[in-house]
């Protein structure tokens, strides 16, 4: 009788620990999104629909914490330290100019770029297939890019054989540079600019240096202030490649670079992997494999170039 009193009563505690289980909400994780520019500028969608596609839907089984420097760089570390205050679950860095600012705000939450140049030259991480540390994500930088970038510029201007490139140059990415300059015998003038009042002089520079040709570029700088930069180019009518094709939607010339919104699913499904257990450090940093490119008819006509139709036949995207 007192076996069966006590075999009910372990009966009623599992039961009720059970019940208390199951009413418990489940944990909704938390990504912080950081970001160095302004919401309005703002893209995120493709890694929305990445999310999405993976199960995650924002305000259902997980939630996302937006923050934005607008430009400001005592801000964006404020930010970073907000989201670790925050206990996010992972931090998405939008912008590579904040990538330092996550790092040093936390070296134990994983970070995923979604933007982040050359991570191993920077120091960000010890390799692209091994990161180590806390990090990992994107790089939109692939090795072919600067010779693909100078072979159609050169391309459209055939007697382009002084070519300046415009940009917050590091050092790997100028090697990459001068090794493709090398092969297609072209002189390349570098104008390095980490300031937004240094474009009007260094056009100027390029100008004196009887180039022929101009290639700005994708930096948080200079993505932002492409309008001015577009409007500069026009003005000194000197052919200009970039490097993201919002240039050319902003009335630039062409673009060539990498198909940014397969990048950024890419850095959700890493998201996913890093919900799910993985560790940054285990996680290789993906390199891009879509590349476009994008031609801007209007703005050749301004400056009375022709595109060869070899190169408007390889466009993925041709503006009238």
């Amino acid at each position: 009788m007192i076996g069966k009193i006590l075999w009910l009563l372990a009966t009623l505690l599992l039961t009720h620990a059970h019940l208390a289980e199951a009413q418990q909400p489940k944990k909704v994780p938390r990504i912080g999104w950081l970001a160095f520019g302004n919401p309005k500028a703002d893209r995120q969608q493709p890694f929305l629909e990445g999310l999405r596609s993976l199960g995650w839907v924002e305000g259902k089984n997980i939630a996302i914490e937006r923050r934005f420097a607008n430009e400001n760089y005592t801000r964006v570390q404020e930010t970073a330290a907000e989201l670790v205050r925050l206990n996010v679950d992972v931090i998405v860095v939008r912008d590579s100019v904040a990538i330092g600012p996550a790092m040093r705000a936390s070296n134990t939450i994983p970070i995923v770029m979604l933007v982040s140049g050359d991570p191993v030259a920077d120091g960000r991480i010890d390799s692209l297939a091994r990161p180590g540390g806390n990090v990992t994500g994107v790089t939109n930088i692939s090795p072919q890019l600067s010779g693909k970038r100078l072979e159609l510029l050169k391309e459209v201007v055939p007697g382009a054989s002084r070519v300046a490139v415009l940009g917050p140059l590091t050092d790997s990415t100028w090697d990459h540079f001068l090794n493709a300059a090398r092969q297609l015998g072209v002189w390349l003038q570098r104008l390095k600019v980490q300031e937004a009042d240094q474009f009007v002089n260094a056009f100027q520079s390029a100008i004196k240096g009887r180039s022929s040709g101009l290639i700005v570029l994708p930096s948080p700088i200079t993505n932002n202030h492409r309008r001015e930069i577009v409007n500069l180019a026009a003005e000194h009518r000197l052919p200009t490649m970039y490097g993201v094709n919002w240039y050319v939607m902003s009335g630039g010339l062409m673009s060539y670079g990498p198909n940014l919104a397969a990048l950024q699913r890419r850095a959700a499904y890493q998201v996913d992997k890093i919900l799910k257990g993985a560790k940054p450090a285990d996680l290789p940093v993906e390199q891009p494999t879509k590349f476009e490119l994008f031609i801007n008819l209007k703005a050749a006509k301004q400056i009375d170039l022709t595109i060869p139709p070899n190169v408007l036949a390889r466009a993925d995207s041709v503006v009238k």
